[in-house]
């Protein structure tokens, strides 16, 4: 999730020592001003099992409210209940775990265990792991085409698309990206892949049915295009520029950027509630942001510092409850919010 693993590792220094030690203590003040600034109500803080060190990606399969989330420094994924506000259980075996995704469809979720190089299979039902797949030098994000039944998994390090058939569990092809690799997501509209090339600056397309790139496109006054996320209703990608502090707005019907936004320091994960129109941004350094979408364009409605390592956030559709995975001097805890 980040852009490299040096990086990575220094965020579980700082989370694990003296973010912790000097910050994280304040949360419950932290909550107070959170809901005076954004336009959100926090509704709980709940406990998460183990120390106080780095998250990294989150994923809510809706039909089960389960919430699969990657704690990192622990290799673990932690399966936390919405409906409940509580975790559930925890999945080990994980080196180094960095991305998750729950695909509903399948009944399984995906997590790149970074430690291993590879993407393990995990049965949703049973919690256990079923596969494990070999995915490039250091693989991160991942997106899923239900199309094609395919995962594809952003090889941050190592330049590189890995595609999974994921009916077989198998790796069927490499993609040359070139440079770091960021997120990637399905565009269900165009039936592309959207990948960022991060240290390239470009807005990668690939073709799922061929698993090659039809087209570059180049996003400017962006240092490392990392974060992505897709506004379907409104047909706009929009990316966050973790080296300079940037929300970029891309045009997907002109395949042209629109707009480009301030937002907090390392901006990281990003999440779009499309029947809300709220866009939400995570960073590394945890001031968030958070943004109306509408037809006409995005508007800040307002940013605010959330917490110790709030660099990540997941919503309910449902429920449109919102979760932040935070650090804490007695371990980590999950603020969840609401909209107001």
């Amino acid at each position: 999730m980040s852009t490299s693993s040096l990086r990575v590792r220094l965020a579980l220094v700082v989370a694990a020592g003296l973010a912790v030690v000097i910050a994280v203590v304040l949360i419950r003040p932290i909550a107070r001003v959170v809901a005076s600034k954004l336009p959100l109500k926090i509704v709980a803080i709940v406990a998460l099992p183990g120390a106080p060190t780095r998250f990294d990606y989150e994923s809510l399969d809706p039909k089960t409210d389960l919430l699969f989330l990657a704690h990192l420094a622990a290799s673990t994924v932690v399966v936390y209940d919405v409906k409940r506000d509580r975790v559930v259980a925890t999945i080990p075996g994980l080196p180094d775990v960095h991305g998750v995704l729950a695909v509903p469809a399948l009944g399984l979720v995906y997590a790149t265990a970074t430690g291993a190089n590879e993407v393990a299979v995990i049965d949703e039902r049973s919690r256990a792991i079923v596969a494990r797949i070999p995915a490039g030098a250091y693989p991160d994000g991942m997106a899923y085409d239900p199309d094609d039944a395919k995962l594809y998994v952003s090889d941050e390090n190592g330049g590189t698309e890995t595609v999974i058939d994921t009916k077989k569990n198998v790796r069927v092809a490499t993609i040359r990206i070139g440079g770091d690799v960021g997120n990637t997501q399905y565009d269900a509209s165009s039936h592309r892949i959207l990948v960022n090339a991060q240290s390239r600056g470009d807005l990668v397309a690939i073709d799922p049915r061929s698993d090659t790139i039809v087209a570059r496109y180049p996003i400017r006054g962006c240092a490392s295009n990392h974060g992505l996320v897709l506004d379907s209703p409104h047909r706009r990608a929009y990316i966050a520029c973790e080296g300079n502090a940037k929300l970029v707005v891309f045009d997907l019907k002109t395949l042209k950027q629109s707009n480009t936004f301030d937002v907090g320091v390392d901006p990281d994960v990003l999440a779009y509630d499309a029947s809300t129109g709220r866009l939400y941004v995570a960073t590394e350094s945890g001031i968030d942001s958070i943004f109306a979408s509408t037809a006409s364009g995005l508007t800040k409605l307002g940013e605010a510092f959330v917490g110790i390592d709030a660099h990540i956030v997941a919503f309910d559709p449902r429920t449109h409850r919102l979760y932040f995975p935070v650090l804490d001097i007695a371990g980590p805890r999950m603020l969840v919010a609401e909209p107001r």
